[in-house]
Protein backbone atom coordinates (compact mmCIF):
# COMPACT_ATOMS: atom_id res chain seq x y z
CA UNK A 1 0.00 0.00 0.00
CA UNK A 2 1.11 3.55 -0.67
CA UNK A 3 2.54 5.79 2.00
CA UNK A 4 -0.51 6.93 3.96
CA UNK A 5 -1.71 9.52 6.38
CA UNK A 6 0.85 10.57 8.97
CA UNK A 7 -1.47 12.47 11.29
CA UNK A 8 -2.53 16.09 11.55
CA UNK A 9 -0.21 18.78 10.22
CA UNK A 10 1.58 20.55 13.06
CA UNK A 11 3.49 23.49 11.62
CA UNK A 12 3.85 25.67 14.68
CA UNK A 13 6.81 25.58 17.07
CA UNK A 14 6.26 24.05 20.50
CA UNK A 15 4.35 26.31 22.90
CA UNK A 16 6.52 28.12 25.42
CA UNK A 17 4.02 28.84 28.18
CA UNK A 18 1.26 26.97 29.96
CA UNK A 19 -1.36 29.44 28.77
CA UNK A 20 -0.67 28.43 25.16
CA UNK A 21 -0.75 24.64 25.62
CA UNK A 22 -3.97 22.79 24.75
CA UNK A 23 -5.47 20.70 27.53
CA UNK A 24 -7.36 17.50 26.78
CA UNK A 25 -9.10 14.78 28.80
CA UNK A 26 -8.33 11.07 29.12
CA UNK A 27 -11.20 9.05 30.60
CA UNK A 28 -10.80 5.44 31.74
CA UNK A 29 -14.56 5.28 32.42
CA UNK A 30 -14.03 4.02 35.98
CA UNK A 31 -16.50 1.59 37.48
CA UNK A 32 -16.79 2.61 41.12
CA UNK A 33 -17.49 0.29 44.03
CA UNK A 34 -21.24 -0.24 44.12
CA UNK A 35 -21.64 1.12 40.60
CA UNK A 36 -22.25 -0.50 37.21
CA UNK A 37 -20.68 -0.33 33.73
CA UNK A 38 -23.84 1.35 32.42
CA UNK A 39 -23.59 4.13 34.96
CA UNK A 40 -19.87 4.53 34.24
CA UNK A 41 -20.53 4.99 30.54
CA UNK A 42 -23.29 7.51 31.22
CA UNK A 43 -20.88 9.35 33.53
CA UNK A 44 -18.27 9.29 30.78
CA UNK A 45 -20.61 10.98 28.34
CA UNK A 46 -21.44 13.54 31.02
CA UNK A 47 -17.72 14.15 31.53
CA UNK A 48 -17.18 14.61 27.79
CA UNK A 49 -20.05 17.11 27.69
CA UNK A 50 -18.40 19.02 30.52
CA UNK A 51 -15.02 18.92 28.74
CA UNK A 52 -16.67 20.29 25.60
CA UNK A 53 -18.42 23.05 27.51
CA UNK A 54 -15.17 23.99 29.25
CA UNK A 55 -13.11 24.23 26.07
CA UNK A 56 -10.88 21.17 26.34
CA UNK A 57 -9.33 20.18 23.01
CA UNK A 58 -9.95 16.42 23.01
CA UNK A 59 -11.70 13.66 24.90
CA UNK A 60 -10.08 10.22 24.67
CA UNK A 61 -11.07 6.80 26.03
CA UNK A 62 -8.76 3.82 26.55
CA UNK A 63 -9.10 0.12 25.72
CA UNK A 64 -8.72 -2.30 28.64
CA UNK A 65 -9.96 -5.87 29.02
CA UNK A 66 -10.91 -8.14 31.91
CA UNK A 67 -10.71 -5.12 34.24
CA UNK A 68 -13.60 -4.94 36.68
CA UNK A 69 -12.89 -1.25 37.30
CA UNK A 70 -12.91 0.00 33.69
CA UNK A 71 -15.95 0.17 31.37
CA UNK A 72 -14.34 1.23 28.04
CA UNK A 73 -13.31 -2.19 26.68
CA UNK A 74 -15.38 -1.71 23.50
CA UNK A 75 -13.75 1.65 22.88
CA UNK A 76 -15.28 2.49 19.50
CA UNK A 77 -18.77 1.66 20.77
CA UNK A 78 -18.27 3.82 23.86
CA UNK A 79 -16.98 6.69 21.71
CA UNK A 80 -20.05 6.44 19.46
CA UNK A 81 -22.23 6.89 22.54
CA UNK A 82 -20.16 9.87 23.70
CA UNK A 83 -20.23 11.38 20.22
CA UNK A 84 -24.02 11.32 20.16
CA UNK A 85 -24.02 13.52 23.25
CA UNK A 86 -21.42 16.06 22.07
CA UNK A 87 -21.02 18.28 19.03
CA UNK A 88 -17.61 19.96 18.79
CA UNK A 89 -14.92 18.36 20.96
CA UNK A 90 -12.51 15.95 19.26
CA UNK A 91 -13.07 12.34 20.30
CA UNK A 92 -10.59 9.53 20.16
CA UNK A 93 -8.95 6.41 21.45
CA UNK A 94 -6.11 6.81 23.86
CA UNK A 95 -5.86 4.21 22.79
CA UNK A 96 -6.75 1.15 20.80
CA UNK A 97 -4.36 -1.73 21.53
CA UNK A 98 -3.68 -2.67 17.93
CA UNK A 99 -2.19 -6.16 18.46
CA UNK A 100 -5.65 -7.19 19.70
CA UNK A 101 -7.27 -6.39 16.34
CA UNK A 102 -6.99 -6.68 12.60
CA UNK A 103 -6.14 -3.22 11.17
CA UNK A 104 -9.10 -3.48 8.79
CA UNK A 105 -11.54 -3.82 11.70
CA UNK A 106 -10.14 -0.71 13.42
CA UNK A 107 -10.14 1.23 10.13
CA UNK A 108 -13.82 0.36 9.69
CA UNK A 109 -14.71 1.21 13.30
CA UNK A 110 -13.00 4.60 13.31
CA UNK A 111 -14.03 5.27 9.72
CA UNK A 112 -17.59 4.76 10.94
CA UNK A 113 -17.02 7.18 13.81
CA UNK A 114 -15.62 9.73 11.35
CA UNK A 115 -18.66 9.25 9.10
CA UNK A 116 -20.91 9.98 12.08
CA UNK A 117 -18.82 12.81 13.53
CA UNK A 118 -16.71 14.14 10.63
CA UNK A 119 -13.53 15.99 11.46
CA UNK A 120 -13.72 15.12 15.17
CA UNK A 121 -12.09 11.69 15.43
CA UNK A 122 -8.55 10.78 16.59
CA UNK A 123 -7.08 7.29 16.65
CA UNK A 124 -4.33 6.62 19.16
CA UNK A 125 -2.80 3.14 18.90
CA UNK A 126 -0.58 1.22 21.29
CA UNK A 127 1.11 -2.17 21.24
CA UNK A 128 0.39 -3.34 24.80
CA UNK A 129 -2.53 -5.76 25.24
CA UNK A 130 -4.29 -3.59 27.83
CA UNK A 131 -4.82 -6.63 30.02
CA UNK A 132 -3.19 -9.73 31.50
CA UNK A 133 -1.48 -12.34 29.33
CA UNK A 134 -4.24 -14.95 29.65
CA UNK A 135 -6.84 -12.45 28.46
CA UNK A 136 -4.45 -11.24 25.75
CA UNK A 137 -4.37 -14.74 24.30
CA UNK A 138 -8.16 -14.81 24.31
CA UNK A 139 -8.20 -11.51 22.39
CA UNK A 140 -5.69 -12.37 19.68
CA UNK A 141 -7.13 -12.68 16.21
CA UNK A 142 -4.53 -15.41 15.62
CA UNK A 143 -1.65 -16.78 17.65
CA UNK A 144 0.91 -15.56 15.10
CA UNK A 145 -0.07 -11.92 15.61
CA UNK A 146 1.29 -9.72 18.35
CA UNK A 147 3.50 -6.83 19.30
CA UNK A 148 6.22 -7.72 16.76
CA UNK A 149 3.83 -6.85 13.95
CA UNK A 150 2.92 -3.49 15.45
CA UNK A 151 4.84 -1.24 12.98
CA UNK A 152 3.42 -3.12 10.00
CA UNK A 153 -0.08 -3.01 11.49
CA UNK A 154 0.17 0.75 12.04
CA UNK A 155 1.22 1.33 8.42
CA UNK A 156 -1.52 -0.97 7.15
CA UNK A 157 -4.09 0.87 9.28
CA UNK A 158 -3.00 4.27 7.98
CA UNK A 159 -3.11 3.07 4.39
CA UNK A 160 -6.66 1.79 4.90
CA UNK A 161 -7.70 5.24 6.17
CA UNK A 162 -6.01 7.02 3.26
CA UNK A 163 -7.32 7.49 -0.27
CA UNK A 164 -7.73 4.26 -2.20
CA UNK A 165 -4.91 3.42 -4.59
CA UNK A 166 -5.29 2.03 -8.14
CA UNK A 167 -5.74 -1.72 -7.97
CA UNK A 168 -6.41 -1.75 -4.21
CA UNK A 169 -8.67 -4.73 -3.57
CA UNK A 170 -9.37 -4.34 0.16
CA UNK A 171 -10.98 -1.14 1.38
CA UNK A 172 -12.37 -0.04 4.72
CA UNK A 173 -15.97 1.04 4.18
CA UNK A 174 -16.51 3.37 5.99
CA UNK A 175 -12.92 4.48 6.47
CA UNK A 176 -11.26 4.78 3.10
CA UNK A 177 -10.38 8.40 2.41
CA UNK A 178 -11.31 9.51 5.93
CA UNK A 179 -7.67 10.24 6.86
CA UNK A 180 -8.46 9.93 10.55
CA UNK A 181 -5.35 11.26 12.36
CA UNK A 182 -3.29 8.44 13.85
CA UNK A 183 -1.25 8.90 17.04
CA UNK A 184 1.28 6.46 18.46
CA UNK A 185 0.93 5.82 22.20
CA UNK A 186 3.69 4.52 24.41
CA UNK A 187 5.21 4.17 27.85
CA UNK A 188 8.74 3.29 26.72
CA UNK A 189 11.28 4.31 24.09
CA UNK A 190 9.86 1.98 21.44
CA UNK A 191 6.79 4.09 20.70
CA UNK A 192 8.88 7.26 20.55
CA UNK A 193 11.14 5.75 17.92
CA UNK A 194 8.25 4.44 15.85
CA UNK A 195 6.29 7.70 15.98
CA UNK A 196 9.40 9.61 14.95
CA UNK A 197 10.18 7.24 12.08
CA UNK A 198 6.63 7.49 10.71
CA UNK A 199 6.27 11.24 11.32
CA UNK A 200 3.27 10.71 13.59
CA UNK A 201 2.15 12.60 16.70
CA UNK A 202 3.11 10.83 19.92
CA UNK A 203 1.34 10.50 23.28
CA UNK A 204 3.31 9.27 26.30
CA UNK A 205 1.60 7.48 29.21
CA UNK A 206 3.29 9.53 31.92
CA UNK A 207 0.20 9.22 34.10
CA UNK A 208 1.28 5.69 35.10
CA UNK A 209 4.79 5.19 33.66
CA UNK A 210 6.76 8.45 33.95
CA UNK A 211 10.23 6.92 34.28
CA UNK A 212 11.19 7.19 30.59
CA UNK A 213 9.12 10.26 29.76
CA UNK A 214 11.95 12.74 29.21
CA UNK A 215 14.16 10.28 27.36
CA UNK A 216 11.30 9.26 25.10
CA UNK A 217 10.46 12.91 24.39
CA UNK A 218 14.07 13.65 23.48
CA UNK A 219 14.32 10.66 21.15
CA UNK A 220 11.01 11.49 19.50
CA UNK A 221 11.94 15.08 18.77
CA UNK A 222 15.51 14.35 17.69
CA UNK A 223 14.57 11.50 15.37
CA UNK A 224 11.33 12.94 13.98
CA UNK A 225 11.08 12.34 10.23
CA UNK A 226 8.51 14.68 8.66
CA UNK A 227 6.12 12.89 6.36
CA UNK A 228 5.49 16.14 4.51
CA UNK A 229 7.48 19.38 4.31
CA UNK A 230 6.69 21.55 7.32
CA UNK A 231 5.40 18.75 9.57
CA UNK A 232 6.57 19.11 13.15
CA UNK A 233 6.68 16.67 16.08
CA UNK A 234 3.66 16.77 18.33
CA UNK A 235 4.19 15.48 21.87
CA UNK A 236 1.27 14.91 24.22
CA UNK A 237 1.97 13.97 27.84
CA UNK A 238 -0.60 12.40 30.15
CA UNK A 239 -0.97 13.73 33.68
CA UNK A 240 -2.99 12.67 36.71
CA UNK A 241 -4.61 15.90 37.83
CA UNK A 242 -7.09 16.07 40.71
CA UNK A 243 -8.36 19.57 41.45
CA UNK A 244 -10.72 20.62 44.22
CA UNK A 245 -11.59 23.72 46.22
CA UNK A 246 -8.72 23.08 48.66
CA UNK A 247 -5.51 21.07 48.77
CA UNK A 248 -6.93 18.94 51.56
CA UNK A 249 -10.04 18.00 49.61
CA UNK A 250 -8.04 17.18 46.48
CA UNK A 251 -5.67 14.94 48.44
CA UNK A 252 -8.66 13.16 49.93
CA UNK A 253 -10.24 12.56 46.51
CA UNK A 254 -6.88 11.35 45.15
CA UNK A 255 -6.78 8.47 47.64
CA UNK A 256 -9.20 6.54 45.41
CA UNK A 257 -6.56 6.27 42.70
CA UNK A 258 -3.82 5.61 45.23
CA UNK A 259 -5.79 2.69 46.65
CA UNK A 260 -6.45 1.39 43.15
CA UNK A 261 -2.71 1.38 42.38
CA UNK A 262 -1.92 -0.44 45.61
CA UNK A 263 -4.60 -3.03 44.84
CA UNK A 264 -3.27 -3.48 41.30
CA UNK A 265 0.28 -3.94 42.61
CA UNK A 266 -1.00 -6.64 44.96
CA UNK A 267 -2.71 -8.42 42.09
CA UNK A 268 -6.15 -7.46 43.34
CA UNK A 269 -7.57 -5.01 40.76
CA UNK A 270 -11.20 -4.07 41.13
CA UNK A 271 -13.71 -1.23 41.05
CA UNK A 272 -12.51 2.22 42.05
CA UNK A 273 -12.75 2.50 45.84
CA UNK A 274 -14.17 5.50 47.67
CA UNK A 275 -11.66 7.97 49.13
CA UNK A 276 -10.32 7.50 52.63
CA UNK A 277 -8.50 9.56 55.22
CA UNK A 278 -4.82 8.63 55.04
CA UNK A 279 -3.76 10.00 58.42
CA UNK A 280 -0.92 7.51 58.85
CA UNK A 281 0.49 8.10 55.36
CA UNK A 282 0.08 4.49 54.25
CA UNK A 283 -0.48 5.62 50.64
CA UNK A 284 2.48 8.02 50.50
CA UNK A 285 4.64 5.53 48.62
CA UNK A 286 2.42 5.80 45.55
CA UNK A 287 3.64 9.36 44.94
CA UNK A 288 7.27 8.93 46.04
CA UNK A 289 9.95 9.90 43.49
CA UNK A 290 10.11 7.26 40.79
CA UNK A 291 6.71 5.78 41.60
CA UNK A 292 3.94 5.50 38.97
CA UNK A 293 1.99 8.48 40.36
CA UNK A 294 5.00 10.67 41.14
CA UNK A 295 4.09 13.30 38.53
CA UNK A 296 0.49 13.74 39.72
CA UNK A 297 -0.77 17.26 40.37
CA UNK A 298 -3.21 17.29 43.28
CA UNK A 299 -4.60 20.36 45.01
CA UNK A 300 -6.64 23.52 45.02
CA UNK A 301 -6.53 26.12 42.23
CA UNK A 302 -3.18 27.69 43.16
CA UNK A 303 -1.51 24.30 43.63
CA UNK A 304 -2.89 23.18 40.29
CA UNK A 305 -1.58 26.30 38.57
CA UNK A 306 1.88 25.87 40.06
CA UNK A 307 1.91 22.13 39.36
CA UNK A 308 0.90 22.54 35.73
CA UNK A 309 3.46 25.31 35.21
CA UNK A 310 6.17 23.13 36.73
CA UNK A 311 5.18 20.15 34.57
CA UNK A 312 5.39 22.29 31.42
CA UNK A 313 8.70 23.84 32.41
CA UNK A 314 10.24 20.48 33.29
CA UNK A 315 8.99 18.40 30.37
CA UNK A 316 7.98 20.77 27.53
CA UNK A 317 4.87 19.06 26.10
CA UNK A 318 2.98 20.41 23.11
CA UNK A 319 -0.26 19.25 24.71
CA UNK A 320 -1.32 17.82 28.08
CA UNK A 321 -4.04 15.22 28.48
CA UNK A 322 -5.31 15.12 32.04
CA UNK A 323 -7.00 12.23 33.78
CA UNK A 324 -8.69 12.03 37.17
CA UNK A 325 -9.90 8.80 38.76
CA UNK A 326 -12.34 10.39 41.19
CA UNK A 327 -15.03 8.33 42.92
CA UNK A 328 -17.74 10.99 42.91
CA UNK A 329 -18.89 12.05 39.42
CA UNK A 330 -19.80 15.59 40.49
CA UNK A 331 -16.32 16.01 41.98
CA UNK A 332 -14.79 14.69 38.76
CA UNK A 333 -16.63 17.31 36.73
CA UNK A 334 -15.73 19.99 39.27
CA UNK A 335 -12.07 19.01 38.93
CA UNK A 336 -12.26 19.76 35.20
CA UNK A 337 -14.00 23.06 35.92
CA UNK A 338 -11.20 24.16 38.25
CA UNK A 339 -8.55 23.18 35.70
CA UNK A 340 -10.35 25.20 33.04
CA UNK A 341 -10.60 28.19 35.39
CA UNK A 342 -6.86 28.02 36.00
CA UNK A 343 -6.23 27.80 32.26
CA UNK A 344 -8.51 30.75 31.49
CA UNK A 345 -6.94 32.91 34.20
CA UNK A 346 -3.49 32.24 32.77
CA UNK A 347 -4.68 33.05 29.26
CA UNK A 348 -6.22 36.32 30.45
CA UNK A 349 -3.01 37.28 32.23
CA UNK A 350 -0.95 36.47 29.14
Amino acid sequence: MARALRGEHFRHPPPISLSMIPLSVLDLSPIVQGGSPGQSLRDSRNLAQAAERLGFARYWMAEHHNMTGIASAATAVALAYVGEGTSTIRLGAGGVMLPNHAPLIIAEQFGTLDALYPGRIDLGVGRAPGTDQVTARALRRNLAGGVDQFPQDVMELMALLDDAQPGQTVRAVPGVGSKVPVWVLGSSLYGAQLAAALGLPYAFASHFAPAMMDQAAQIYRQQFNPARPGDQPRLMLALNLVAAETDAEAKYLFTSLQQAFVNLHRGQPGPLPPPIEDADGALAGTVAPGSPLSKAVVGGPETVRAGLARFVADHGPDEIIVTAQIFDQAKRVRSLEIVSEVRDALAAAA
